[in-house]
């Protein structure tokens, strides 16, 4: 691991991305998958629901051309338990291409109030959101470094890390944010030289099961009443800076936290 990139490097033509958080439905990492799947990358689908990533790869895999070489693998994994991130990549290892992008989409809300906030239930929202984003990291920074062509992380913060929290996810969740984008700029810095970007994204209200269930037009209104273009965002909008991000084209984007809200934090 001692490489170092110091000029633009391609992707090899068959690479992996590994996105976690794929298994919900109606989540941001079902529609990642597919957008990355359609611009030509393997994809594993990550989720702590296993049954449902393993349903969802199938499906995928049935809709890729079948020339196209590319693999998609279902897998259950924890990723705050170190032990499952390692049996994970034993499988990426030993039936996926090399693998050049992680989207670290896996993450749990915490709707308590500062004094609800047992340690307990700090220790689970610290544990997947940060801690799982350093655990994969670390994992697949290991497999970028050893492939030598660098590669693309990126990590899922909130605009709750911005202002603090609001209706449904609060104090912990914002903490648990915050410490992504630290850790984000960490990797960007010490992942540079062997080039890997690492950046950070910060959703507002996107219409996910994430915000509590099905969002009622009563609820968007509700939350959309501080944001400049007055609707919450789509799964599929935040896929397409994801799909920037992890693209040959952000080659010299790192470091660097970017707001997916429509303008409700501007900075």
């Amino acid at each position: 691991m001692t490489l170092e990139i110091t000029r633009i490097q391609p992707f090899p033509d068959q690479r992996t991305a590994i996105v976690t958080g794929a298994g919900a439905p109606r989540g941001i990492g079902r529609k990642v998958s597919r957008k990355l799947a359609a611009e030509g990358w393997s994809i594993v689908a990550a989720d702590l629901d296993g049954a449902a990533a393993e349903a969802f790869a199938t499906e995928l895999a049935e809709q890729l051309p079948a020339d196209s070489g590319q693999k998609v693998l279902g897998l259950a994994v924890d990723v705050s338990d170190q032990s499952a991130v390692d049996a994970a990549f034993v499988r990426i290892d030993a039936e996926m291409p090399p693998v050049a992008a992680l989207v670290n989409l896996a993450g749990i809300p915490s709707p308590h109030s500062i004094f609800e906030l047992t340690s307990e239930i700090w220790d689970k929202v610290m544990d997947v959101n940060a801690k799982g984003t350093l655990l994969m990291t670390q994992a697949a920074a290991r497999r970028m470094i050893d492939g030598g062509f660098g590669g693309r992380i990126v990590n899922t913060a909130s605009i709750t890390a911005l202002d603090g929290g609001g209706t449904f996810s609060k104090t912990g969740y914002a903490a648990a944010k915050a410490a992504i984008q630290g850790l984000t700029r960490g990797s960007a810095r010490e992942l540079g030289p062997y080039g890997i970007t690492a950046n950070v994204i910060l959703p507002g209200p996107i219409d996910t099961d994430i915000m509590g269930g099905t969002l009622t037009d009563d609820r968007k209104t509700g939350m959309s009443e501080n944001i400049p273009l007055q609707r919450v965002g789509q799964p599929e909008e935040v896929a397409g800076l994801i799909n920037f991000l992890v693209s040959e084209d952000s080659s010299f984007v790192s470091g660097t936290s970017i707001s997916v809200d429509g303008g409700k934090h501007m900075h």
